[in-house]
């Protein structure tokens, strides 16, 4: 048996993945190359679910998730701000927030709720994408991530990466509205990047 990491996500329309790459490209210029986003193997995602499961149950989960899809039409999404969190090793994380609907909120329950037979939270780094060594903070985020990032702590975002954003505001208004159009099962690499679509559905 093999367990992957994983991540269950909307992925943005192209124009929100390139404004989510473009603000990316800034930090690391400013911060590092701790997380160097693409729209090949590092998408700009909004996380609804994380854990390990067995990677035989993928197409058992794409099942799931496409009755959640279907029960759950978004709309347009908007862009609320940018802002950024500390993790759980003391450093910041710049995020694009997304408003928090009453939609979005019902969707994360759905997934949480209808996936928890599937989802464990026993991460080790080899689950992980990749054969670098894995920062701490991942594999705490998903070990975490039912009690300290689900339900009422929900809060929708778009990660751009690591370091302080001069972004602000009044500078997302003109992000405001996009659409997503999958909703994705990914494999999770360090610093909890979506590296790799295992199966999606349309929503």
């Amino acid at each position: 048996m093999s367990k992957k990491a994983v991540d269950i996500v909307l992925l943005p329309d192209g124009q929100m993945m390139d404004k989510a790459i473009q603000a990316n490209a800034e930090l690391v210029k400013r911060f590092g190359e701790r997380i160097v986003l693409n729209s090949k193997n590092c998408l700009p995602h909004i996380s609804f679910a994380m854990g390990c499961i067995d990677e035989r149950q993928v197409g058992d989960i794409k099942d799931v998730l496409k009755e959640i899809a279907e029960g759950n039409p978004l709309g347009d999404l908007e862009i609320s701000g940018v802002a950024a969190e500390t993790n759980a090793v003391g450093r910041k994380v710049s995020s694009f927030q997304v408003r928090k609907t009453e939609k979005l909120q019902r969707l994360h329950k759905d997934v949480m709720n209808k996936l928890e037979v599937f989802l464990k939270y026993d991460v080790t780094e080899d689950m992980l994408y990749g054969d670098e060594k894995k920062a701490e903070s991942t594999l705490i985020w998903i070990k975490d991530y039912r009690e300290k990032s689900g339900f009422s702590k929900f809060w929708p975002h778009i990660t751009i990466g690591y370091g302080q954003s001069e972004d602000s505001p009044p500078k997302a208004e003109r992000l405001r509205s996009f659409s997503v159009n999958e909703l994705a099962i990914c494999h999770l690499g360090n610093h909890c990047t979506c590296r790799k679509v295992l199966a999606s559905v349309p929503i």
